[in-house]
């Protein structure tokens, strides 16, 4: 019904005369009309329905299978060495192994206490190893394609795309993964099978994983310096019947209690790890709430900061911008007679960076949150999961989950190329959505993360510098400051435990008056200038994906540009 109601009004909107449309879209405050109202009619958040589905799909594989059938056919892949892991349904994967000239193959099964470092063993690795779960089937191109990954990323493990289905005419359900997000498959296990070894370099260690996935979080915990590398590419395809799901996050849970401090709580109902990295000492986090005027803005989110934050080590440091209203100003006075909160003045025009950065010098924490004036705690545990995560030595900046009013979602992460520019994963989704791969459920890897709610050490946000405060002073900063923590080694994480309300983003005008437009459009493209390889490619997102929407929906027609046959 909602899908009908939605094609009504786009049908109604056509009826209207062009230049009748382009007159209303130069009215900020219709257009923002307009879209507000579809949005809270809950009539579509950007999920494609069933019918499109299946023709993006059916577009997107017969391209997809044309780039790889164009592909030789390595004469390596007989020397290609295979681990099966599970004994049901293995002798489909067996005889699909024979018939592209495999035959080194051996068959794990741990009910039976086969353990993986006896097959490990066993196969010497004189040649690449593919592991593979029973029931799964591959291309002739997929050792080629694989390999040439190995090679181009100078990395030791590689891992392909999947899918249940593989016919073009028949609807299947593909996963099409990120590059290595190793929070992601601590999470999720987004990584089940279709993983390619190099020769000789299986670790020398005592594997406790009894599945694909669990391999690949214990070979990442116990740092064994295996470089990873993704081929964007389907070459396995999973059985119907893949039971692996909920046997491979009990493993994972296992490998992160024995390797690591975080304590793991595996979600039955939604198939999720959620786990909770130690907050050590609770160290004092300086929250920093700019804010102009806005008294009841910041009164609701102070208060829900006070009244329902378990973690109790904190400050607010609360910059007013200038404001002149009268409210306001008794309320800050007020608020400085609370111990943990100080109020300290910046006199000078909006710049989100350089108040931000102001606030940090009076900030006595070692952990900062960037907050912004309209957030309001729902989550009680919130500051606990994010400062938990932030603390970790090869972790920089943690966003959380917002919420707009009415409950759907404004940021879950951000993906670097939306729109030429960045914008916010799942927008508009339902609060309770799983998400494409459950990736609205899984705590994970980002490039970057909304700075409307962002904790990070004290130490890394000197070490970049701040917020860029003379290119950027209202739009893609935090993309900007996000991106140069990454760059020091270290992951960004969208911590998807810590969920709050983004009050007012829901109903902000657009920046579309003349000065606003311009400043927009010089930030926008210093982003593109400063960081076209992240916008060319976000590696936390998959090039088979789209980028017209927000929506982890496949690549359309008019956009798809499939790899080139790779030369092997």
């Amino acid at each position: 019904m909602k899908k009908i109601a939605m094609q009504s009004v786009q049908m109604v909107v056509k009826l209207v005369p062009t230049s009748v449309r382009k007159s209303v879209k130069r009215s900020e405050r219709l257009t923002t009309f307009y879209s507000q109202s579809i949005r809270r009619s809950g009539l579509t958040y950007g999920e494609p329905g069933k019918r499109t589905q299946k023709k993006l799909y059916r577009d997107f594989v017969s391209r997809h299978n044309a780039g790889i059938e164009a592909t030789p056919i390595s004469e390596g892949i007989s020397e290609l060495q295979v681990i099966v892991f599970g004994k049901q349904g293995s002798e489909i994967t067996v005889q699909n192994l024979n018939k592209l000239g495999i035959n080194r193959i051996a068959v794990l099964d741990p009910e039976a206490g086969s353990t993986l470092s006896e097959a490990l063993v066993a196969q010497q690795q004189s040649a690449p190893l593919l592991l593979l779960n029973a029931g799964d089937v591959i291309r002739p191109q997929t050792y080629s394609l694989m390999y040439k990954a190995l090679v181009e990323n100078s990395a030791e493990l590689v891992y392909c795309d999947t899918d249940i289905n593989l016919h073009p005419k028949s609807p299947g359900s593909p996963f099409f993964l990120p590059d290595w997000n190793p929070d992601l498959q601590l999470s999720s296990a987004y990584i089940t099978t279709g993983v390619m070894i190099a020769a000789g370099h299986i670790p020398n260690i005592e594997c406790e994983a009894t599945s694909i996935s669990g391999l690949m979080a214990e070979l990442w915990l116990r740092k064994t310096h295996i470089n990873f590398a993704h081929a964007p590419w389907i070459l396995v395809q999973r059985s119907e019947e893949d039971d692996t799901e909920v046997s491979a996050l009990n493993d994972i849970e296992a490998i992160i209690r024995k390797y690591s401090k975080a304590v793991s709580a595996f979600n039955a109902e939604q198939r999720i790890n959620h786990i909770q990295w130690p907050a050590t000492n609770e160290p004092l986090v300086s929250l920093i709430i700019p804010t102009k005027n806005g008294k009841e803005l910041v009164k609701a989110c102070i208060e829900s900061i006070r009244e329902k934050t378990l973690y109790k080590n904190y400050e607010i440091i609360l910059i007013d911008n200038g404001s002149d209203e009268a409210e306001s100003l008794e309320y800050f006075e007020s608020l400085k007679t609370i111990s943990n909160i100080h109020v300290v003045e910046y006199p000078g025009p909006f710049n989100y960076s350089a108040i931000n950065n102001f606030g940090v010098t009076h900030a006595n924490g070692q952990v900062i949150g960037l907050i912004n004036n309209d957030i309001e705690v729902i989550k009680p545990d919130w500051l606990t999961y994010m400062v938990g995560h932030a603390i970790r030595e090869d972790v920089g900046c943690v966003g959380a989950k917002l919420l707009y009013s009415d409950g759907c979602i404004q940021h879950a992460g951000v993906v670097l190329g939306y729109g030429g520019g960045a914008g916010h994963a799942h927008k508009y989704f339902p609060r309770y959505h799983p998400g494409y791969m459950k990736r609205l459920l899984a705590t994970q890897n980002y490039s970057a993360v909304t700075a409307a709610c962002l904790i990070v050490k004290k130490e890394k946000f000197l070490e970049v510098g701040g917020l860029n405060e003379r290119d950027l002073a209202v739009a893609f900063n935090d993309v900007d400051f996000c991106l140069r923590v990454r760059e020091t080694g270290v992951r960004n994480i969208f911590c998807s435990e810590a969920e709050l309300y983004h009050h007012e983003s829901v109903s902000r005008g657009l920046d579309i008056a003349p000065e606003k437009a311009a400043r927009f459009n010089r930030e926008l493209d210093y982003l593109r200038t400063k960081w076209k390889d992240y916008i060319n490619h976000d590696p936390a997102y998959s090039p088979n994906l789209t980028l017209k929407r927000e929506n982890f929906s496949i690549k359309r027609k008019e956009e798809f540009d499939a790899p080139a046959a790779p030369s092997v």
